[in-house]
């Protein structure tokens, strides 16, 4: 036997004691960000009844008001008519006003302010905050000062000082609702610029000579955006509360209805007229209920560490 043949025949035992192992390559498919924020969100069935409780209330009042023409302001029956009324399904408010067209005319006005007052929390939250984090230094400490400032403010009061100061009207009430509820998001996202700033593809940014702007607005605020929305859409709910609080001490537009103005004006005649209070606190429950839930699912949705849990 040859030394070839040796080597060939030492070749194939050790290929044949050798086990055999078949490499197989899984094809990962990377999921958009914002598709697996959706899916983890329909996963969350609490999150989906607010939704849906939301999509409903929102039908009520832009919808219905097309079909349900009564103005809210009329006097139509009797009043302190109980619900079941022939002309006031809802039952009438202490002057014969119909309580479900203040329902159904009323809610466009409550989730006006609450948007408008959510948005104006969050530019100036935003502005503040990010600003704050990203510059670091003397900047952090005055605009962090100035914030401090407001929070210790008692909101409620500054809140009806400033709508005291003008005439009371939609726009003055969720003026005075946003200038007194930004810190929060202030200080959220000076936290999240803060954690941000320090990561490498900041740097990156920085290397090709990026501008602070386009590195603020650019790179690092669509990477903090996730407790942001999240901390915007709760702040819906509160403004909406704040927004009741207000009409319930007479801070409000009185030629504008609300679901605010309809518990504040027939808040004497709770004892007599439960309808008259109850039913547009329902309301009002119902969307801030439905608006907390769609947060949390948002939260869940979009924090990785709560996915699974």
């Amino acid at each position: 036997m040859g030394r070839n043949d040796m080597s060939e025949q030492a070749n194939s035992q050790i290929q044949a004691a050798s086990p055999s192992f078949e490499t197989e390559v899984d094809i990962l498919t990377i999921e958009h960000p914002l598709r697996e924020a959706a899916r983890m969100f329909a996963r969350n069935k609490a999150a989906v009844g607010g939704l849906i409780l939301l999509v409903g209330i929102l039908i009520l009042t832009l919808v219905v008001p097309f079909f349900y023409t009564v103005d809210p302001f009329d006097l139509v029956w009797a009043p302190l008519s109980p619900p079941g009324t022939e002309n006031a399904p809802f039952g009438t408010d202490y002057l014969g006003r119909d309580i479900l067209a203040g329902i159904v005319h009323g809610g466009s006005a409550t989730l006006a302010v609450g948007a408008s007052a959510a948005l104006l929390a969050v530019v100036i939250g935003l502005s503040v905050g990010s600003l704050a984090g990203y510059y670091g230094g003397w900047v952090d400490e005055v605009l962090m000062r100035i914030t401090e400032f407001f929070q210790v403010l008692p909101t409620l009061l500054f809140a009806m000082v400033i709508v005291a100061l003008f005439r009371p009207s939609v726009a003055t009430v969720a003026f005075a609702i946003g200038v007194v509820s930004w810190t929060a998001v202030a200080r959220l996202a000076r936290s999240e610029f803060l954690r941000i700033r320090s990561l490498d593809y900041i740097k990156a940014a920085r290397s090709i000579s990026s501008s602070n702007r386009r590195i603020i607005w650019l790179v690092i605020l669509p990477n903090a955006m996730p407790p942001l929305v999240v901390q915007a859409t709760l702040a819906v709910g509160g403004a909406i509360l704040f927004e009741a609080g207000l009409s319930f001490l007479g801070l409000s537009d009185p030629n504008v209805m609300s679901w605010g103005f309809m518990i504040g004006s027939s808040r004497d005649y709770l004892m007599d007229a439960w309808w008259t209070v109850t039913i547009p606190g329902i309301f009002i429950f119902l969307t801030v209920l439905s608006v907390s839930l769609i947060g949390d699912g948002l939260n869940d949705a979009t924090n990785p560490k709560l996915r699974e849990r």
